[in-house]
């Protein structure tokens, strides 16, 4: 019989219930992809991971990430969540106020900073690969009818319904307001259509946002839906908020000062589970060149899986 530990967290909240809930499975090696997927699929949860001895010296840890339906080579709160419990297992030497800690993801070695104050993790911030843009989605008829949506919501805004990618290719659809965000739902979607405009521009995501929000503080109100990848709703996306934080920096969306752009966007609420993601892009002249993004994380439960 084998034995697995695991720990669950929430990742982009500083209370448990809230943010993404995340399954990370600290000691993986034995496991095959095929049980790392079971486990993933047991879980049931957006995310799990599993995390291995590095292939390459310019990384601390290799990390698998898993939906219940298919495996990713990159995501934003799973590596959130792994980069904090291993700093809570005591797998990461801290030092204040900063540690670095490097990942070996699918989409390569990308580094991450450990905000540390009091021998605690209080924030992860990591490191997005560089942003890419790629295909317009001209005719928004099927993405429209998939959300439920008229088209003239995201048309009058002005703006493409674009994939960006920082590691994963996301479509990012801007929204004319706040309610008609909030109106969504994942159990009314038209996956078929909503499925349909995802293969033409070669997507497995849909981000939708108003910069309408609820906190006066937010940058943005964000909703995601990958049915595509078995999750019907997330309730806090790392990656797309950071594909987020670039297009809305490329197409002077938000004021765009100094070298730096600083962000803070809202997700979860209408899943019962708010969310907090801090996000930074550096640009030149206005075109995105780095994009990190960051949050806190809270330790819900701890357990061992037999099979």
């Amino acid at each position: 019989m084998k034995e697995y530990r695991f720990v669950q967290v929430d990742v982009f909240t500083n209370a448990p219930f809230g943010g993404n809930p995340l399954a990370v499975f600290p000691e993986a090696e034995g496991l095959t992809a095929g049980e790392m997927q079971c486990l993933a699929r047991e879980m049931n949860l957006s995310e799990s991971t599993f995390v291995l001895p590095p292939q390459t010296p310019e990384a601390d840890f290799q990390v698998r990430i898993f939906t219940p339906a298919a495996e990713l080579p990159f995501a934003g709160h799973p590596v959130v969540g792994t980069h904090w419990v291993l700093a809570h297992l005591g797998q990461v030497s801290l030092r204040e106020p900063l540690t670095e800690v490097r990942f070996e993801l699918g989409v390569g070695v990308l580094p991450a900073e450990l905000h540390v104050a009091q021998g605690r993790v209080e924030r992860v911030v990591m490191t997005q690969d560089r942003p890419t843009f790629h295909a317009v989605l001209e005719d928004v008829g099927d993405l429209a009818a998939g959300l439920g949506l008229a088209r003239e919501a995201i048309t009058e805004v002005g703006l493409p319904v674009q994939v960006v990618s920082t590691g994963v290719p996301q479509m990012m659809v801007p929204v004319r307001s706040l309610a008609e965000v909030q109106s969504l739902g994942a159990g009314q979607l038209n996956t078929a259509a909503l499925n349909r405009a995802c293969r033409e521009v070669g997507t497995q995501c849909v981000l939708v946002y108003s910069l309408q929000t609820e906190r006066p503080a937010a940058t943005a109100h964000v909703r995601v839906f990958a049915p595509l990848l078995g999750v019907p709703e997330d309730p806090a996306t790392g990656s797309a908020n950071g594909a987020l934080g670039a297009y809305l920096v490329r197409y002077g969306a938000v004021p765009v000062l100094g070298t730096s752009v600083h962000m803070v966007n809202e997700q979860g609420a209408e899943l019962g589970r708010p969310s907090t993601l801090f996000v930074e892009v550096d640009h030149v002249d206005g075109e995105p060149q780095a994009v990190r993004v960051g949050g806190e994380v809270v330790l819900v439960a701890e357990g061992v899986v037999r099979f």
